[in-house]
């Protein structure tokens, strides 16, 4: 199935949060304690400047917004699926309870947790919702400083030409330097959002690793140790974090 003929619209946030995000599962609170070191470290030693984060295909998953948080003067939460951008803008006007563990396994990171802000009045301040394709990300350029993609490249389509496509828009729409963080399910067979069955591409590390190499600079893949517990169809997760490439000489053309 391609991404064009999947039912995003029919897309159900709130069953996808009943079933995915009622509380901190094992493999997300593994992620969380890797990217709040990656950009923790990566702002420690930047200098000051607005910073604009973007988190693309975001869905009715706000901890990537939250762990770029502290330091983006903006947030752009960038959704395809008409349910899911208008789950974001509720969201966005003070977010549910089932978040703030999200946010408190950052905060055990001084980085974070030092900061003393208020989550839910940041959150409210700089994150602004997008409705929009992945595709379509190319007419805006390189134009974040900060970026991620959790789920989405190999969860919208069952082509592995659309996955290494979405992968180019993302990191093509971030800023020369710019540090990321993108999350993938391994070797996924599709999922449901309620009633509705949605596509997945087959991927693993070798695939996530050769998507990102024309476009990053420094990077790191690594398949999480924690048990694939979310739902069934999946073996595993693959988190890749680093920093986008500081040219664009030598990106293959589409």
């Amino acid at each position: 199935m391609k991404n064009a003929d999947a039912p995003w619209d029919s897309f159900d946030p709130i069953a996808y949060v009943r079933h995915n995000y009622r509380f901190l599962q094992a493999e997300d609170e593994e992620i969380l304690h890797i990217i709040r070191g990656h950009f923790g470290g990566h702002f420690r030693k930047q200098g000051v400047g607005p910073v604009y984060g973007i988190d693309v295909g975001a869905g009715a998953n706000l901890y990537p917004a939250l762990s770029m948080l502290p330091w983006c003067d903006e947030i752009t939460l960038f959704e395809h699926s008409l349910a899911n951008v208008e789950y974001l803008e509720r969201q966005a006007g003070g977010y549910d309870e089932n978040w703030d563990p999200f946010w408190n396994a950052l905060c055990e990171h001084e980085a974070y947790g030092s900061l003393y802000l208020d989550p839910r009045e940041r959150f409210r301040k700089v994150v602004k919702v997008e409705q929009g394709n992945i595709f379509g990300l190319e007419r805006f350029g390189g134009r974040w400083s900060v970026g991620t993609m959790f789920f989405v490249a190999e969860s919208m389509t069952t082509s592995h030409q659309e996955f290494n496509l979405g992968v180019r828009r993302f990191m093509c729409a971030l800023t020369p330097g710019a540090p990321f963080a993108a999350a993938f399910m391994e070797h996924s067979k599709g999922y449901h959002a309620g009633e509705e069955f949605f596509p997945a591409c087959d991927v693993g590390e070798s695939q996530v690793r050769a998507s990102l190499a024309p476009f990053a600079g420094s990077f790191e893949v690594q398949r999480l140790k924690s048990v694939a517990g979310v739902r069934d169809g999946y073996s595993g997760m693959i988190l890749a974090y680093g920093w986008r490439r500081n040219t664009d000489a030598g990106i293959p053309a589409v």
